[in-house]
């Protein structure tokens, strides 16, 4: 499980994505999240500007985030 070290009060879930490197660009993610791939906390969501923030668990094509 890799860790994702916030520098504010939140992240939109597309932008974690991004960030992650694990989708090539915006669009990408914005689909993944349509399409009900990204898990959020254990479930499935398909809020793309979700706030993610510390303490939550992402987890995408077999990859897992914590939020610290």
């Amino acid at each position: 499980m890799q860790t994702f070290t916030l520098n504010g009060e939140y992240i939109q879930l597309i932008q974690l994505l991004k960030v992650m490197n694990w989708v090539e660009h915006g669009a990408m993610a914005q689909w993944v999240v349509e399409e009900g791939l990204v898990k959020y906390n254990g479930e499935v969501d398909y809020r793309k500007r979700l706030k993610v923030r510390v303490g939550d668990l992402v987890e995408f094509d077999g990859n897992k985030v914590k939020i610290i």
